[in-house]
């Protein structure tokens, strides 16, 4: 077997790269006219040494599940800091103990999570089932901090929850084992089942007045 590269690989390669600067760089643009803090990053390694610039020992943090953030190492590099974790998803928690720390996660000094899709008018668009990682995302921590791989990136509103029903949600379920239909047919069924998780759709069309809101864009396909 041939060890060389595959000149066409490396075109293909080229043309995502390019695809992604432009679909990037046209939402921060966006991003910035919705008053929210964004920049684009060509790496995940550049993101989180960004990121970690703005923790400092003592600070509260928490995660809003995200397998973004996960993929960046952020829980990790943070707590190197000497950052406080507040995660609602930390092994042996009860129910009650759960909720108690997804309550703590509303007034948190940084609150880090991903988006279900941004859309290139610089909208985001998410949806949740107990409604903690979109509340956050609205009001309560003193700072928030959306990570998104440009594959998040959408055309528009519709494209947004066309994305959430056919990837995003059904994704996750499946990663949750949950019994839900989506689980099973990798397109959102509108179940009505208690393990349903897509409860809560929040629309953030511009950045809520006086949050500290960043949004970074990284040059890469992460997460759902």
């Amino acid at each position: 077997m041939s060890s060389e590269i595959n000149p066409t690989d490396t075109f293909v390669n080229e043309m995502n790269i390019w695809h992604g600067q432009t679909l990037g760089l046209k939402t921060v643009e966006a991003l910035r006219k919705n008053r929210f803090d964004a920049a684009f990053f060509e790496t995940r390694v550049e993101t989180a040494n960004a990121i970690t610039e703005m923790i400092s020992a003592g600070m509260k943090v928490a995660f809003g599940g995200s397998q973004t953030a996960k993929q960046l190492n952020l829980q990790q590099l943070v707590t190197a800091k000497g950052a406080i974790i507040l995660d609602h998803n930390a092994p042996g928690l009860s129910d009650e103990q759960k909720m108690e720390v997804m309550r703590q996660q509303q007034i948190c000094d940084v609150f880090i999570c991903s988006s279900n899709a941004i859309s290139l008018q610089g909208e985001l668009f998410n949806i949740d089932g107990y409604g903690n990682r979109v509340a956050a995302m609205s009001f309560g921590p003193r700072k928030v901090i959306v990570v998104a791989g440009t594959n998040k990136i959408v055309a528009d509103e519709e494209a947004a929850w066309q994305r959430i029903r056919t990837i995003a949600a059904p994704i996750n379920f499946k990663r949750l084992n949950r019994p839900n239909p989506c689980a099973k047919y990798g397109v959102c069924m509108n179940c009505n089942l208690p393990s349903r998780g897509c409860n809560v759709y929040v629309a953030t069309k511009r950045k809520p007045p006086m949050m500290d809101f960043h949004v970074f864009i990284i040059n890469e396909s992460l997460g759902f």
